[in-house]
């Protein structure tokens, strides 16, 4: 039977099973790479056509579908921030405006190194994870912000890839267990994967991550994760320092053939000690003053 859109006043278009979508997890299918117009049936009320056309154009790295009736539950964005001022940010307002309308969540990570193609299916397979397992919202026996308040499923302990016992759901578990590889065989100055993330009063979340490469010289990744009308099922902010550590592992894998970039330690320090000077501006404030000690 042909899926068409829902009579229930939707304007989200279902999206028919085809060979490129991920296997079915927890109910949900992947789609990679579709734009935003072939997602919206019509128009909605109070966006501008304008608008429309800028934004149907705008493409999602991923979309998550309930496998039974290809209807989008949520969309993907992964990569580069858009600089300030852009014509691009524009188009991701305008794209943001639409989807807002229509009520399609979506999950917005900002990294310079992770890319969908590398990293999104395994990063959304994590999510869709974490919902089924968290549930769909706030309930019983979580915070407010709808966080398990028992184990969550960032700290289920079980066996890691290196036979130690720790969290299985760290995204950074693999690039850890590659810093103390790459330190035995002397690549780089200290084994510890360090990191922080923030929660800004704006609804962004951020996430630090860093190794000592050479002495007094570190390996900085930083990742934005925003939630749009969604919810990762984990802590956004502890998602985006993970994500960070993964793009710090990304980075690792090309030291002997080409060193990335590098920033001093005092100036890492100046810049989590600016961090820390805006704590009115986070939720929660800044919980890592240790970091700023000399």
């Amino acid at each position: 039977m042909t899926r068409t859109a829902t009579d229930d006043g939707s304007r989200l278009r279902p999206l028919p099973l085809d060979g490129a979508a991920l296997p079915v997890r927890a109910g949900q299918v992947v789609h990679a790479g579709r734009r935003l117009g072939d997602l919206v049936t019509r128009r909605p009320e109070g966006i501008t056509g304008h608008q429309w056309s800028a934004a149907t154009r705008e493409e999602f790295d991923h979309v998550v579908c309930a496998a039974d009736t290809g209807r989008p539950l949520f969309a993907v964005v992964l990569g580069a921030p858009a600089p300030p001022g852009s014509a691009r940010q524009r188009a991701e307002r305008m794209r943001d405006a639409v989807c807002a309308a229509v009520e399609l969540p979506v999950l917005r990570i900002e990294s310079p190194t992770l890319r969908s193609a590398a990293h999104g299916p395994r990063i959304v397979g994590y999510v869709i994870d974490a919902r089924a397992y968290a549930g769909p919202g706030p309930s019983a026996g979580q915070d407010g912000d709808g966080y398990d308040t028992a184990v969550a499923f960032r700290d289920i302990v079980g066996r890691l890839p290196d036979g130690r016992t720790g969290p299985v759901n760290d995204l950074g578990a693999l690039t850890r267990a590659a810093a103390v590889d790459a330190y035995v065989s002397r690549r780089l100055a200290d084994p510890i994967v360090r990191g922080l993330h923030v929660r800004w009063r704006d609804g962004a979340a951020e996430g630090w991550s860093w190794v000592e490469v050479r002495p007094g010289r570190c390996l900085v990744e930083r990742v934005t994760v925003r939630e749009h009308r969604f919810w990762c099922g984990v802590d956004a902010a502890r998602l985006a320092e993970d994500l960070a550590t993964v793009a710090v592992g990304e980075r690792l894998r090309a030291l002997e053939t080409d060193e990335p970039p590098l920033v001093d330690r005092a100036e890492l320090r100046r810049e989590i000690r600016g961090l820390r000077a805006r704590r009115d501006e986070l939720v929660g404030g800044f919980a890592f003053d240790h970091l700023c000690v000399d």
